[in-house]
C-alpha cells in the first residue's frame, strides 16, 4: 500500500490579470501521517494550493491524487480531506458539541455514534466540561479548538490549515503550536499546514516545501531547510542569515577554500564542505548564520568592526555590527553576554566552524 497520501503533478494555474502564475508546475508529494507545511511570503501560492487540495479550485494543467485516486474535478465534499480556515466560522447559536456535530450530521451518522465520536472529540482536544458552552463563551484558543474538533470528527484521511493561528496572540499561538503538534500524532491524520511564519513551520512540521511564485524552491525536513538551504532565497526567508561577500580561491573535489572580501581581510579563509560548484576565481556568497558568529579580541580575529546597536530579547542578545568596509553583521549571542570586556568601536568576530553554505555571486 502506498505511503504517499497526496500527490501533486506539474499542477499549474494562473488568475486573470496577474503579473505570474498562481503555481507553476508544482510537484510534490505529501506522506501519510505526515505533518507537512508549505511555507512562503504572501502571494507564493500556497493557498492556492491548499485550496486545490481541498477541491475549492481547479488546475489549468497537471493532476491531483489523494489516497492514490487521481481527483480531477471531484467536489470538495467528495474528496477525504477538512479545512480549517483563519476565520474559524463558529455557529454562533450552536453550543461546543454542536458544532463539533455538525459534519456527522450532515453525513447522516447515527445519533449514538455522533455522541460517542463529540465526546472522544472534546476530550482529545481537552475541552472537557464547556461541550454546553456557545462560542461567545470561549477564548479564542479554545473556539480554534473547537474549529479544529469540527474539521477532524469525520475523521478525514486529510487535514488542510490555512494559517489558523494567525488571529492568535503570541502566546496563545505557542501553546496551540505545541497542541497542533499532539492532535497530529494522537490521530495520525496527515496534516497539511500553510503559514508564512517560519519559526512555526520550523517548530511543528516534520516536513516544508518553501514557495516562491508559484513554485517550490525546496522541500525538506526543517534541519534541511535551515542548515542546507537549496539557494539564496531559503537561506534569507527562513531564519536570519549574513551575506558575506567571498572569492573561492581552491577546490577539492566537492570542498572549497574561501576567502572572505569584506573588510579587505586577505586571512579571513573559510573551508566549506560543498563549494555548490563554484571555481576557483569565481566570486561567492557566504551565508553564515548569527548564531555561527562569535565575539574574539579583535587581534588575530577573522574579521573586525564595530557594534552600533546591541538588542536584548531575554534569552538572546543580538548584535547588529558593521564590519570596517560597513557590510552589516548580526551575531546572536546567549543570554546577557558581556560587552564591557570589549571595545563597542573595535570589535572582533569569528565564526564557528565553516560558513554555512556557499552561493554563486
Amino acid at each position: 500500500m502506498s505511503e504517499i497520501a497526496i500527490t501533486v503533478g506539474g499542477v499549474y494555474k494562473s488568475f486573470q490579470g496577474a503579473s505570474h502564475p498562481a503555481l507553476d508546475g508544482v510537484s510534490l508529494d505529501i506522506l501519510k501521517n505526515e505533518f507537512f507545511t508549505l511555507l512562503g511570503p504572501s502571494g507564493c501560492g500556497k493557498t492556492t494550493l491548499l485550496r486545490m487540495i481541498a477541491g475549492f479550485e481547479s488546475p489549468d494543467q497537471g493532476s491531483i491524487e489523494l489516497d492514490g485516486i487521481a481527483m480531477g474535478r471531484t467536489p470538495p465534499n467528495l474528496r477525504p480531506v477538512n479545512t480549517v480556515f483563519q476565520s474559524y466560522a463558529l455557529f454562533p447559536h450552536m453550543t461546543v458539541a454542536q458544532n463539533i456535530a455538525f459534519a456527522l450530521d450532515m453525513l447522516g451518522r447515527p445519533r449514538v455514534a455522533i455522541r460517542s465520536r463529540v465526546a472522544e472529540v472534546v476530550h482529545l482536544l481537552r475541552l472537557d466540561g464547556l461541550d454546553e458552552r456557545r462560542p461567545a463563551q470561549l477564548s479564542g484558543g479554545q473556539q480554534q479548538r473547537v474549529a479544529l474538533g469540527r474539521a477532524l470528527a469525520p475523521e478525514p484521511k486529510v487535514l488542510l490549515l490555512d494559517e489558523p493561528l494567525s488571529a492568535l496572540d503570541l502566546k496563545l499561538r505557542k501553546e496551540m503550536q505545541v497542541e497542533l503538534k499532539r492532535l497530529q500524532a494522537a490521530t495520525g491524520i496527515t496534516f497539511v499546514f500553510v503559514t508564512h511564519d517560519q519559526e512555526e513551520a520550523l517548530g511543528m512540521s516534520d516536513r516544508i516545501a518553501v514557495m516562491r511564485d508559484g513554485q517550490i524552491m525546496q522541500v525538506g525536513r526543517p534541519g534541511d531547510i535551515y542548515e542546507r538551504p537549496a539557494n539564496l532565497f531559503v537561506a534569507e526567508f527562513v531564519g536570519e542569515a549574513n551575506f558575506l561577500p567571498a572569492l573561492c580561491v581552491e577546490r577539492i573535489d566537492r570542498a572549497g577554500r574561501f576567502q572572505l572580501t569584506c573588510c579587505a581581510a586577505a586571512s579571513a579563509i573559510l573551508t566549506l564542505d560543498d563549494a555548490n560548484g563554484i571555481l576557483p576565481g569565481g566570486n561567492a556568497i557566504l551565508v553564515v548564520r548569527p548564531e555561527r558568529v562569535t565575539l574574539a579580541p579583535p587581534a588575530g580575529a577573522l574579521l573586525r568592526g564595530e557594534v552600533p546597536e546591541a538588542i536584548y530579547s531575554g534569552s538572546d542578545l543580538m548584535l547588529h555590527a558593521r564590519l570596517t568596509d560597513a557590510t552589516p553583521l548580526r551575531v546572536r549571542l546567549s543570554g546577557a553576554a558581556d560587552l564591557a570586556r570589549f571595545d563597542a568601536t573595535g570589535v572582533g568576530f569569528d565564526i564557528e566552524g565553516a560558513a554555512l553554505r556557499a552561493f554563486p555571486a
